[in-house]
């Protein structure tokens, strides 16, 4: 009997970080019952542990590589490098909630349990050798983030974030799986290299393939933000509670591109040409209306959601551009944006206190006058948004842009580069209201330990890897080296 179950544990090995993720996140709802409401914010803390065991074995699991259980889950570079931005992203989400929580009232065990949930189905996405795996990895993410959403129950904001994007995430699913169904039907395989080996052989002209690959293309549209598939992302960044609206940025976000290099990087490379036509024109669309519609907004949350938007445009220029450049270029541009899009958030979430939300862009006048810290802070974050050297931001752009250089798409980074040069202007303006106007009123910051910890990992990686980006890109161009 010992035997077998020291079997089965050798089996489970590479997937133990998920299994880490998940048993802390079963721990967290069982300890909340006794807790019994008091003393919740130790939860947080508790959770962060799981996320640094997690990280620990994902690092020891490093020289581990191949294909488990029937090749459904994969263990490589690729996998490793993105569950690593997974726990950075988590991390930070719960830091910079664990006071807001408390701001709003809302400061509940399941929400730290429903983080560690998100983290573990992006993780299996990251991991994924089979279509299956990723439909179920993702929905794992995306029950999770449904319900964070809607946190704020007593919110009516909060309530049509949740099911705003429920609905639409149910219509992406199903797209999502009729994609999938009708390649298995022409592949015979639901299996990522058996997909593969079947296209290099097969007739590339046949329509249902091509459809199948563009209800693939739909559905991680919708994931990533993609226009035209973005229609839900204002609404549910302005209605979600602030600390889900920085995790939804980030962590899903970071998600989906992996799976959109696994799958059209990697398994669909012989339709590349087709593939690359298709991602231009989204790219091109995404950062028009991202960067354009950003322009008129009022409210900050939505007017990152229409930045997060623009940056997904970004990144699928790196995906169009293809070939291990391409690739890793996208890999260190989603690590990039993360963390200074999370930042941003912290301080944003800074602002909410003494009954004041802090989400209006005019709530930042005088700023710099009155809170010189948080000022700068916002500064370097907006600085790295728009892209401005030495900051972090600049760094993912220049390898985005020299990789679709690379790949002679030179029309598409100089595209990239003007639609940047326009979102400079509703960085900047937040900028110009916090040093050039004078405060409406003075108030005290969110003060919280765990949020200074978040801000100020976050500001030193973007100042870290905008100074000195080569130790993340050769990482990177390591992981993908493999998938190609």
């Amino acid at each position: 009997m010992l035997t077998s179950v020291q079997e089965i544990l050798k089996q489970l090995v590479p997937i133990y970080p998920e299994f880490v993720l998940i048993a802390f996140a079963l721990s967290v709802l069982v300890v909340d019952m006794f807790l019994n409401g008091r003393y919740t914010h130790l939860l947080g803390w508790y959770s962060l542990i799981g996320i640094v065991i997690a990280a620990s074995m994902t690092i020891i699991l490093g020289g581990v590589q191949g294909a488990f259980f029937s090749g459904t889950v994969l263990l490589d570079p690729f996998s490793q490098f993105f569950k690593l931005v997974f726990y950075l992203a988590c991390g930070l989400g719960i830091l910079i909630a664990m006071k807001y929580l408390d701001i709003e009232d809302i400061h509940r065990g399941e929400y730290y349990a429903l983080m560690l949930f998100a983290t573990a189905g992006m993780m299996l996405m990251a991991s994924a050798g089979d279509l299956i795996t990723i439909y179920l990895g993702l929905e794992l993410m995306a029950l999770s983030i449904y319900v964070l959403a809607g946190f704020m129950r007593k919110d009516s904001r909060s309530n049509e974030a949740g099911i705003k994007y429920l609905l639409l995430g149910a219509f992406s699913s199903g797209i999502m799986l009729y994609g999938m169904s009708l390649l298995y039907g022409l592949a015979g395989t639901t299996n990522l290299d058996g997909i593969l080996a079947f296209l290099r052989t097969a007739d590339l002209k046949n329509p249902v393939l091509f459809l199948s690959m563009v209800m693939l293309m739909v559905s991680f549209g919708f994931k990533v933000a993609a226009v035209p598939f973005h229609m839900w992302v204002p609404d549910v960044y302005e209605g979600a509670p602030t600390s889900v609206t920085a995790f939804m940025s980030a962590g899903p976000k970071v998600a989906g591109f992996a799976v959109l290099l696994r799958v059209f990087t990697h398994t669909l490379d012989p339709l590349h040409a087709d593939i690359s036509l298709l991602l231009s024109g989204l790219a091109v669309l995404t950062m028009a209306v991202g960067n354009v519609m950003a322009l008129s907004q009022t409210n900050i949350k939505r007017m990152l959601a229409y930045s997060s938007i623009a940056h997904a445009g970004y990144a699928l220029v790196g995906v169009a551009a293809g070939g291990q450049e391409g690739a890793a270029s996208v890999m260190l541009y989603v690590l990039i944006y993360a963390v200074m899009n999370m930042g941003a958030f912290g301080v944003v979430i800074m602002l909410r206190k003494a009954g004041m939300r802090g989400e209006e862009i005019s709530d930042f006048a005088g700023l710099g006058k009155t809170n010189k810290t948080a000022a700068f802070l916002m500064l370097i974050f907006l600085f790295s948004l728009t892209g401005i050297p030495p900051m972090a931001g600049f760094v993912g752009k220049f390898y985005i842009f020299k990789s679709a250089v690379q790949a002679g798409m030179i029309w598409l980074a100089i595209v990239g580069v003007l639609f940047s040069a326009i979102s400079a202007y509703f960085y900047l303006r937040v900028i110009m209201l916090m040093y050039m106007y004078d405060p409406k009123e003075e108030f005290g910051l969110v003060q919280s330990p765990a949020l200074a910890l978040a801000l100020a990992i976050s500001v030193t990686a973007v100042i870290v890897i905008g100074v000195y980006p080569t130790p993340v890109l050769e990482f990177a161009r390591a992981s993908v080296a493999g998938l190609l």
